[in-house]
């Protein structure tokens, strides 16, 4: 099978990458080795930056349709009862979606499959070979038969135990686990009076009593999501038991709260660990296969189907030959720290969360809590969870590299947003008084708009037009000079 980029997974970043390349038109095939979807809960939400990159590509609704009911607001940092406050970011989204990780796929692979993007379930890689031209691969499918793939590029999207990243023997550094926990889905027989029954803070949801903790919350298909762990060391592989996960909550919530069935459950860690390459020659690593961490604030999905993002639009420039070799290098350097930033405050949070008694993470709690519940500390923290504050280099000019604020426009064909502009997956020339001035510098190259802003964001934006790549961060604003060695860095002549 030929085709432009094999896609190695099928989670949400395998399938966000896919959805990229099919709008840009590369021809991408996924392999996926599960035969059919998990059904597990997974991930339990989107933060606020991923609702907005769903919302450029008119993804959001669907999402939306199938979002879980939720009282209450914002995310939070080691569950600490201080809801996170997005607001201040300036974004349309700013509680983030609750929805589980199987729901965010159904909707990803519908838009793939649009696309005329096969999706092989079932099948595996077992080979992989480059060489100046492209990469090889070989994959077996249900029946054990050997299928061969070439490509120009090759995307590890195939999670925290990669197949790829073996094949390739690029290093993954880090630190090894230390405890061992478990995610589950489960139905209860009984329940006692503490038991929620409705989808709170987060802070609301987690617990500890006698060495065991639990952080449970209910779905809306009558399961329940069922987080739990005690300091008792068991391998990775070990099947999870009715019995184990009875004795967790019963320790919380008391003999009265019993189990039906585990419909589904693995088991996690706090390893921390991260590729230190995104980029292999014509094979690059993105989401858990590029980087783990214990799985604390929903940022492991969001981070994923943000690598996706930022690669997907380079991706389709490099193989349209509207780009140099030298932007497919700036995945690495755009998106490795933003992970590193991550499994940095993921083990900050470990320590915080902390729930057996320990004077001493009991004071750090006290001290984190009063400056979390102060504005700048408050818009820090959500700024960090939510992925709202990324910025990429180091312009002098404050909204170079940011992502760009969902301004509400006026132009001349009616009323519009900055998220309705970047549907299509290009760039974007945008001038800001109504003028047209910079229209030739487009060259179709990009779109060009011109707009006035129709809302109070106006002053978030401190600039008379601004360049946005198709994921929607900023990489040039106007000032004396011409937009023109933007425009040619990152969209070509």
């Amino acid at each position: 099978m030929e085709t432009e980029v094999i896609v190695v997974g099928g989670g949400p970043t395998g399938l966000m990458l896919a959805a990229e390349l099919g709008l840009a038109g590369v021809r991408t095939v996924v392999v996926e080795k599960l035969v059919e979807r998990s059904g597990q809960s997974k991930a339990g939400g989107l933060q606020p930056r991923t609702a907005e990159v769903l919302d450029q590509r008119g993804l959001l609704d669907n999402v939306l349709d199938r979002a879980t009911a939720r009282r209450g607001s914002g995310g939070h940092f080691a569950a600490l009862p201080v809801p996170l406050d997005c607001r201040p970011w300036r974004t349309r989204h700013p509680w983030g979606v609750p929805i589980p990780q199987a729901r965010v796929e159904e909707v990803l692979e519908k838009r793939v499959v649009e696309y005329g993007i096969p999706v092989l379930r079932g099948h595996e890689l077992v080979t992989l070979d480059q060489d100046t031209e492209g990469v090889t691969g070989t994959v077996t499918g249900p029946d054990g038969e050997a299928v061969r793939l070439r490509g120009q590029y090759l995307v590890a999207c195939d999670g925290a135990h990669s197949r790829v990243r073996k094949l390739v023997g690029v290093g993954f550094p880090g630190t090894a686990g230390t405890i061992s926990a478990v995610v589950s889905d489960v139905v209860l027989t009984s329940r006692s009076d503490a038991v929620p029954t409705t989808v709170e803070h987060f802070s609301r949801h987690v617990r500890g009593k006698d060495g065991h903790w639990t952080a449970l919350s209910p779905l809306d298909n009558g399961c329940y999501r069922l987080m739990f762990g005690s300091p008792t060391q068991v391998p990775r592989d070990t099947p999870v038991t009715l019995a184990e996960a009875r004795t967790a909550l019963q320790a919380v919530y008391g003999e009265e709260t019993d189990l039906q069935e585990i419909r589904w459950a693995s088991r996690f860690s706090n390893a921390s660990r991260q590729v230190d390459r995104y980029r292999v020659d014509r094979v690059f690593f993105a989401g858990d296969a590029a980087h783990i961490h214990l799985p604390v604030g929903g940022q492991g999905i969001n981070l994923g189907i943000q690598d996706a993002v930022n690669l997907g639009w380079k991706l389709a420039a490099r193989l349209r030959d509207r780009a140099g070799d030298a932007l497919l290098d700036g995945y690495h350097v755009e998106r490795h720290p933003v992970a590193a930033r991550v499994l940095n405050n993921t083990k900050a949070q470990g320590v915080l969360m902390n729930v057996i008694e320990d004077e001493n993470v009991a004071a750090l709690r006290d001290i984190v809590l009063d400056l979390a519940r102060t504005p700048d500390g408050n818009r820090y923290l959500a700024g960090m969870i939510s992925g709202l504050d990324v910025r990429y280099g180091d312009s002098e000019h404050p909204l170079v590299g940011s992502r760009m604020p969902d301004l509400g426009l006026t132009t001349a064909v009616g009323p519009t947003r900055i998220c309705d502009l970047l549907r299509g997956g290009r760039g974007l020339l945008l001038e800001l008084d109504g003028e047209a001035t910079l229209a030739g510098h487009a060259r179709g190259r990009v779109d060009h708009v011109s707009a006035t802003v129709t809302e109070d964001w106006r002053d978030a934006v401190d600039a008379r037009a601004v360049l946005v790549r198709p994921d929607g961060h900023v990489c040039w604003a106007a000032g004396a000079e011409s937009p023109e060695a933007a425009l040619l860095q990152w969209f070509g002549r």
